[in-house]
């Protein structure tokens, strides 16, 4: 069997020492991999998406059953929610969210709208938290969904946080692909747009991420001033204009983002 490609991770690491533990990279990249077809998946299916040998997959595959994380009968494999342990510990531990979780519910009360936290994690933005009201339905943006980071409010924010020259590389390296016919994909523009969010202190996003929907995100900072997170509120194109957007819901989200900063350490 040819042997499969060492990652730009796994490369980095020998380099930098021989302290990278390659079998718990491939074990994290068998459990990520379930993520990709949103079904039980074949041992073929997930060697493929993992870029492992379907022996390793296999092997892999056993350990995390016995283990209680994947349920499987030898032809279709799954997660099981012992995985929400993982996430559980993630959200349990991070100060963020702790601290913005309480804030979030009451800007959700007061706008009547869903209110989510976000963060960077390479390209993408990952909401890691979420208020909503009883009434509103909100399918999709719930805690893990991830967005690309170009075309949502939350991520220009998170983008704004980076140098000119910074954000500059950040985009060249990007593949800027339209989600939505109202996606900007001009990376000049792109770049331009997150400068301008940055000196307004707030970012709009209409239609551009997801079709009939629109966004309005602004930073979370650091007691240093640090931007750690971005919080938003979003809602159908029906039901609110980006007028109002800016005249109900920023004022809200930058009250918020004032009364969190000094307990953000």
């Amino acid at each position: 069997m040819p042997r499969v490609k060492r990652t730009a991770e796994e490369e980095e690491a020998r380099r930098d020492g021989g302290e990278f533990i390659e079998s718990l990279d491939r074990g994290l990249r068998v459990l990520q991999s379930f993520g990709i077809e949103h079904r039980p998946m074949t041992l073929s299916d997930i060697a493929k998406a993992s870029n492992l040998p379907r022996a390793t997959t296999r092997r892999i595959l056993l350990t995390l059953q016995k283990s209680g994380f994947v349920a499987g009968d030898e032809r279709l494999f799954s997660l099981t929610p012992r995985v929400l342990a993982l996430a559980s510990a993630y959200l349990s531990s991070n100060q963020i969210v702790a601290v913005m979780q309480p804030l979030m519910d009451g800007i959700s009360t007061k706008a009547h709208e869903v209110c989510s936290l976000a963060i960077l994690d390479g390209q993408e933005a990952v909401f890691v938290a979420r208020a909503s009201p009883a009434r509103v339905f909100s399918a999709g943006i719930d805690i893990g969904y991830r967005l690309p980071a170009y075309c949502t409010s939350v991520g220009r924010v998170l983008l704004g946080r980076l140098s000119n020259d910074e954000l500059t590389t950040a985009i060249e390296s990007m593949t800027l692909a339209a989600q939505t016919p109202e996606t900007v994909t001009d990376k000049s523009i792109v770049i331009a747009t997150i400068i301008s969010d940055r000196n307004k202190g707030y970012s709009l996003v209409d239609r551009e991420a997801e079709p009939g929907f629109r966004s309005i995100s602004v930073p979370i900072h650091r007691y240093d001033g640090a931007v750690v997170a971005a919080a938003n509120i979003g809602a159908h194109v029906d039901r609110i204009t980006t007028g109002e957007m800016i005249d109900r819901f920023l004022p809200l989200l930058k009250d918020m983002a004032t009364a969190a900063k000094p307990l953000l350490v």
